[in-house]
Parts: C-alpha cells; structure tokens; sequence
C-alpha cells in the first residue's frame, strides 16, 4: 500500500496552519469536539523572524487549550504527513464525535452518499460551506477517518462545517419531518436545476460519480434535478463539482 493510500485508513493528523487553524476555530465555533494532542513544527523553517508571530500565537494557544507545541525534525514531519504542502507544521488530534442530524428552520443541507476519495469529498465541502450550507449530512461510511486529508483538501472547511451521520432514508425521515423539501441531483425524470425551485428549507443529496443515487432514495425525493451541459459529453460531472453547482445555485435563488 502507497503511503498516502494508507493514510486514508485512518488519519488525524492535521498539516498547514490552515487546517490548524480551522481545528481551533471549529472548536471554538463548536461545531467540533475535536482536540489537539500536540502541535509539532520544524525549528528550521519557524527560524525566520516572519514566522515567529505565527509560532507565538499557536504556544499561547496551546497554554489556554491544552496542547504541547513542540519541535520535529523535518524528516519526522515528512514521514507523518501525507503531503508535501504542510510547511513544517502538523498538528495531531483525536477522534471528532459526530451525531445525527438536528436541522435549523428554514434551512439548506446536503447529503453526500458515495464519493469515491478524501480529496473529492473535501473539496465538495469547500464549495458547500462557502455557499453557505448549514450543514452536510454523510453516511456511517464516510471519509472523516481520513480527516487530516479531508481538511487539507477543503481548506478548514471540514471542522468548520457542521457534519452530521445518518443512513439517507433515516435522513429523508428526519428532515421531512422538519418540513424540508427532498431534492435529488438524478438524470431521470429531472428537470433542469437552474429552472426548478430550490428555495430553502431544502435537503439535496448528491451521489457519488459511479454508483449515482440508489433507486430507493431517489423514489422518496420530491424534487429530481439535473445540470445541462453547453456540448454533447458523454461522461458524468465528479461529485464534488456537481454538489458545488447545485450549492451555488441554492444559494443563487435564496439571496
């Protein structure tokens, strides 16, 4: 297994000062539990004076939350992280708790079921919550074990945006009960999503690029939508581009 596959397994550790950051701002916001164990940087990059305002901060930081921040040689950092893009600087955390959906009156929420890697499912985040989403709602089997990837691919997005997990029909349940309207992104029987009416409270639910939404949740939506393309293509948009489409649509009609 290659080393960034293996990460996939199981991975909190958290590379960048972006992704460190959107650790403490999520708890902060309390949007997660999530806690810092130790925050470990190379001496050789923090030498230089312009990263020293940085480096104060994460200590005194570390002295009100409760975390070490200590030096790693660059080898160290290398061997842990998953990427190349950390900067010297990895934070390592626990296990985020995650519970079942709670929806806020009048809301906009999506439900993401099946995509294929970390790194798609971090950047459909990035675009989710930088519409505005209220939250995202994943399966039991989601990419969050692979949080330190998910939250560099979505630039903090993922401990910032509140995450729910429920099985789709249990989510259908819940957030009809709450009077949302069901929306799934499908080919069949849908009308174009820049003419249908996306306006909130709503739940859309993308799925992902090879397995598409299963059967039994698309007969439980009141509303199917499809994205035109402006040429014959023949091949299906990635999850997350379509979620990000559809997000800014919502968006679009609900300013």
């Amino acid at each position: 297994m290659r080393k960034e596959e293996s990460r996939f397994v199981s991975n909190c550790v958290f590379e960048g000062i972006i992704s460190i950051r959107a650790l403490i701002d999520g708890a902060r916001l309390g949007t997660t539990d999530r806690k810092i164990e130790r925050v470990l940087y190379d001496p050789e990059r923090y030498a230089d004076a312009r990263k020293r305002p940085e480096l104060m901060w994460l200590k005194k930081t570390g002295e009100r939350l409760g975390f070490e921040v200590a030096e790693c040689r660059r080898e160290e950092i290398d061997e842990l992280a998953t990427g190349s893009s950390h900067g010297g600087l990895l934070a390592i955390a626990g296990e985020r708790t995650f519970g079942a959906p709670d929806p806020v009156p009048g809301g906009f929420y999506m439900l993401l079921e099946g995509i294929e890697d970390p790194y798609n499912f971090g950047y459909a985040l990035r675009s989710i919550y930088a519409a505005g989403a209220n939250g995202v709602v994943m399966t039991p089997r989601n990419w969050m074990s692979a949080a330190g990837v998910v939250c560099r691919a979505s630039a903090g997005a993922s401990e910032l945006m509140p995450l729910s997990v429920a099985e789709p029909e249990e989510a259908v349940r819940i957030f009809r009960e709450r009077g949302y309207k069901i929306v799934c992104a499908d080919l069949r029987e849908a009308v174009c999503a820049f003419d249908a009416d996306l306006s909130r409270p709503l739940l859309v639910i993308v799925g992902g690029e090879r397995r598409g939404i299963s059967r039994a949740l698309l007969e439980l939506a009141d509303l199917r939508v499809l994205l035109p393309y402006g040429r014959e293509f023949s091949a299906s948009l990635s999850a997350a581009s379509a979620a990000s489409i559809i997000a800014y649509e919502v968006l679009r009609q609900n300013r």
